[in-house]
């Protein structure tokens, strides 16, 4: 699996709270994402485990090469200011 390095990428489950309360944030900041669930796209487990260094949920991965995981509402805003992708 190769990911779109142009794009944010998020690994997780729709059944995880931390990563609907991510994909919330993301959302309602108009920020396009790729969504890869784990428990479709069982194969991508060892990629996020790999980017997080450890299982956990979600695993998001940006453009500029960093990845959060587990971001605080607060945390994963700042990255997005930071990247310029909202106000």
């Amino acid at each position: 699996m190769q990911l779109n390095e142009k794009n944010i990428t998020m690994f997780g489950t729709t059944t995880c709270a931390d990563c609907n309360r991510s994909k919330k944030v993301l959302n309602d900041n108009g920020v396009h994402f790729d969504f890869i669930d784990l428990e479709v796209v069982t194969e991508a487990a060892a990629m996020a485990e790999q980017l997080a260094g450890r299982k956990s949920t979600p695993v998001i991965s940006f453009p500029d090469g960093s990845v959060q995981v587990e971001p605080t509402d607060a945390d994963l805003t700042a990255k997005l200011e930071e990247l310029g992708l909202v106000g």
